[in-house]
């Protein structure tokens, strides 16, 4: 039976139960105990909200603690035990979309709820070679997180309830393979919602199947089917689909440079009961050129279709890392009713060892009705600086000013969001 997540209070006993097992030899407990390995994080950040519309401004300044410890492995087998808390500090002006927290319903959303979890609790095997099991709770990132991330920018982050096969027996090649049965979203189990898009857990039965070749030297090449299939009591089952797709990414050298390209296509349609029939596509162009020493720019291309502009008939990703793409302000966690197609294009360099990024896009509806003309969802622009000193302390700055466009179908209204932070990993 999967972990449920649970108070910090239940950490002890977790990895009580974990030793007391390895105690029965004593000599494997000393060689897991040496081979081990304790992970720490610690990060204070700063997010302010503000939006044109009714609702006060945001202010919410959090501390999230992550301690982990990963055990050595005997005869293949190893374990793994993660907590995660987050606290507010200060007074606690924004909407966090917990239960009872005293921003709700009059503040911006920074969806940094406090709460104290198991994140990751696993067990895994590696005696077959080239291949690693896992099961429990667990993080998982694959390709650029477009389809199956974590939602590593907020403080409590995604991890899924799974059991997951990694090979790489193929020359060049990485097959992942796994069933979810739950999700564990950021807004935690002390969200407000039970079910939809704000609950903190999804049961589900999804299937996921993710192929990468690094053999061709221009691209690595990767081939994916994502089979979604949410528990009728997760008020989510909109999202039942079945998603094929082919990832091209590659870079090559061009003079002392190297010209960079990334092509992705899926198809999506509804399966698993979903109520809604539908069948729509995800296009993904990406050129950039990396001129050394100065700086990397990209132009992007990137289109969420739809297939008749209805709700429930637009491309879903509900497993990404959303926050990574189409903008930090995060209007579009959901893909509007008649898709998104968003050009972008970005800059990043380094200057006096402090990372600097700049992002702006532009984003349109992927189709167009009589009853809705305007394709026009607005523009935005992103600003980040980071600097880290040496591997285990960073700080960050980072900004996102969302201008709303003249389709109002979405109902968007103009945002700025600003975020200062401090971090310790170790």
């Amino acid at each position: 039976m999967l972990l449920k997540k649970h108070p910090i209070s239940s950490i002890a006993a977790l990895s009580a139960l974990l030793f007391a097992q390895s105690a029965l030899a004593a000599d494997t407990l000393t060689d897991a105990l040496t081979g081990g390995k304790a992970n720490v994080n610690l990060q204070v950040r700063y997010e302010g909200v503000s939006q044109n519309n009714a609702l006060q401004n945001a202010d919410a300044t959090t501390a999230r603690l992550r301690l982990g410890y990963t055990t050595g492995t005997f005869n293949g087998f190893g374990a793994m035990v993660e907590a995660e808390s987050t606290t507010a500090l200060g007074n606690k002006k924004y909407n966090s979309l917990a239960a009872g927290n005293p921003g709700f319903g009059t503040h911006s959303v920074v969806a940094d709820p406090e709460a104290t979890e198991i994140n990751q609790a696993y067990l895994s095997y590696s005696g077959i070679a080239n291949t690693t099991a896992k099961w429990g709770r667990q993080r998982l990132i694959l390709d650029n997180a477009r389809f199956v991330g974590n939602v590593g920018w907020r403080q409590n982050e995604q991890t899924f309830d799974a059991f997951t096969l990694v090979n790489k027996s193929l020359p060049s090649t990485t097959i992942t393979a796994g069933y979810i049965t739950n999700v564990n979203r950021v807004f935690t189990d002390n969200s407000a919602a039970t079910t939809g898009a704000a609950a903190g857990n999804h049961k589900s039965k999804h299937t996921i199947l993710n192929a990468n070749y690094k053999g061709w030297s221009l691209a690595s090449i990767t081939g994916y089917a994502y089979l979604l299939d949410y528990d009728t009591t997760t008020g989510f089952t909109g999202n039942n689909s079945d998603t094929f797709g082919l990832r091209l990414n590659g870079s090559t050298a061009m003079g002392g440079n190297k010209l960079l390209y990334t092509a992705e296509f899926a198809e999506q349609r509804s399966a698993h009961g979903n109520a809604t029939n539908y069948k729509t596509s995800y296009t993904l162009l990406e050129a950039g050129v990396d001129v050394t020493s100065i700086a990397v720019f990209k132009l992007g291309y990137e289109v969420l279709g739809s297939d008749t502009g209805l709700a429930n008939t637009q491309f879903k990703t509900p497993l990404a890392t959303l926050h990574a793409f189409n903008g930090w302000s995060d209007q579009f966690l959901a893909t509007p009713n008649q898709g998104l197609k968003d050009t972008y294009v970005s800059a990043n360099t380094k200057l006096a060892g402090i990372a600097l990024g700049a992002i702006y896009h532009d984003f349109r509806t992927d189709m167009t009705s009589t009853t809705l003309p305007n394709s026009n969802l607005g523009e935005e622009w992103n600003l980040v600086a980071t600097y880290k000193y040496d591997k285990n302390y960073s700080v960050g700055l980072k900004y996102a000013d969302y201008k709303a466009g003249t389709n109002n179908a979405a109902a968007l209204v103009d945002t700025k969001k600003t975020w200062l932070w401090g971090a310790f990993n170790f």
